[in-house]
């Protein structure tokens, strides 16, 4: 449950950026916090959204959503099962299985994968750089029910190396996703901003508002399949990530009226027949590819993930209505049919 709250700012902190002030006064447990509160539009200040970097005035009234989240001590670890693909004494790359949360919320206090990573290697032994202890270990996040390659990383400064190679887009990050409709060019990209819903704040949306921050998707086609009775045709896409917000392939796809097949949330242009979502009780969306150069080593590191038995099952049923694969399509298929399946 999410509580509504104001503060009055006085004339001593006049001046402030409104995230050091969220922070100083306590009203979010942490700057980096309260950062991410005003960018997804969950603080007002006199009743209009505004940046992180806003100078604060004498007066001024902020709104803020304050969640109430039972107060939470160390994060424990539990033995909760990781399908690793590559660890050193820097880092981790593993392939997330679907329904795990990356880290605690109010809505999930445990069962987290920093809960796994913190009995797998103890809490000493990851990194901090998220600004606060529940995240440990954690340097990029994959939505609950998608699955597939992301990266971990044991001490702050792998941590925040690494961090700083997916801002600079150093990092290539490449996602499997099957779309509603045929989607008719063979390679798009989606330059749109992402910014907290303002109907609904569990969604996030294409907006141009003050909270809302850069988000650039590419895609590419890989294979289309012809409609049926109760829906328009799907499409398999390559999806290539140049900025990390959240649901941010989920919300771009949407927004090209294309959305992810078995999306719960972002179900506008879906056909409404149930059995257009062939089966699927969560998006058809995982992390097939992960490139990157190791921040200590220099080395090279390239890891590929085949899709897991659902997804596959969801391909495998639609392979009659096959288009034909292009040219990027027949490239995946290779990729995949050498990669490893996700064992959990």
């Amino acid at each position: 449950m999410t509580r509504l709250l104001s503060h009055t700012v006085c004339a001593d902190d006049a001046g402030q950026r409104l995230d050091a002030l969220l922070a100083a006064r306590g009203l979010y447990p942490s700057r980096s916090s309260a950062a991410r509160a005003v960018e997804e539009g969950a603080v007002c200040v006199n009743g209009a959204t505004v940046t992180k970097r806003h100078a604060v005035s004498a007066g001024d009234t902020i709104v803020y959503e304050a969640p109430d989240e039972p107060a939470r001590g160390p994060v424990a670890g539990q033995p909760i099962d990781l399908d690793v693909r590559f660890e050193d004494e820097h880092l981790i790359v593993l392939s997330k299985q679907a329904g795990l949360v990356c880290h605690p919320s109010a809505d999930h206090c445990d069962g987290t994968l920093v809960n796994a990573l913190v009995h797998r290697c103890g809490a000493d032994h990851l990194c901090n750089v998220q600004g606060e202890d529940d995240r440990l270990g954690i340097v990029h996040r994959l939505d609950r029910d998608t699955t597939g390659l992301m990266l971990a990383a044991k001490d702050d400064a792998t941590g925040y190396a690494l961090m700083a190679d997916i801002r600079d887009r150093a990092v290539d990050r490449r996602y499997l996703a099957l779309v509603h409709g045929v989607v008719a060019h063979d390679t798009g990209m989606v330059d749109a901003p992402i910014a907290r819903s303002a109907h609904d704040r569990t969604r996030m949306a294409v907006r141009d508002a003050p909270s809302a921050r850069e988000a650039v998707t590419t895609f590419r086609v890989l294979e289309r399949f012809e409609h049926g009775a109760r829906d328009d045709g799907y499409t398999l896409v390559d999806c290539k990530l140049f900025t990390g917000r959240t649901h941010q392939i989920r919300v771009h796809m949407q927004y090209a009226r294309h959305p992810l097949v078995g999306d719960p949330v972002y179900v506008a242009h879906a056909p409404k027949d149930p059995s257009a979502s062939l089966g699927l009780k969560r998006q058809f969306l995982h992390s097939f590819r992960l490139s990157f150069t190791h921040p200590l080593t220099g080395e090279e590191l390239d890891f590929k993930d085949a899709p897991p038995c659902d997804l596959a099952q969801v391909l495998e049923g639609l392979a009659p209505r096959s288009l034909g694969r292009t040219e990027a399509g027949e490239e995946v298929a290779a990729l995949l049919a050498t990669a490893p399946r996700p064992r959990l």
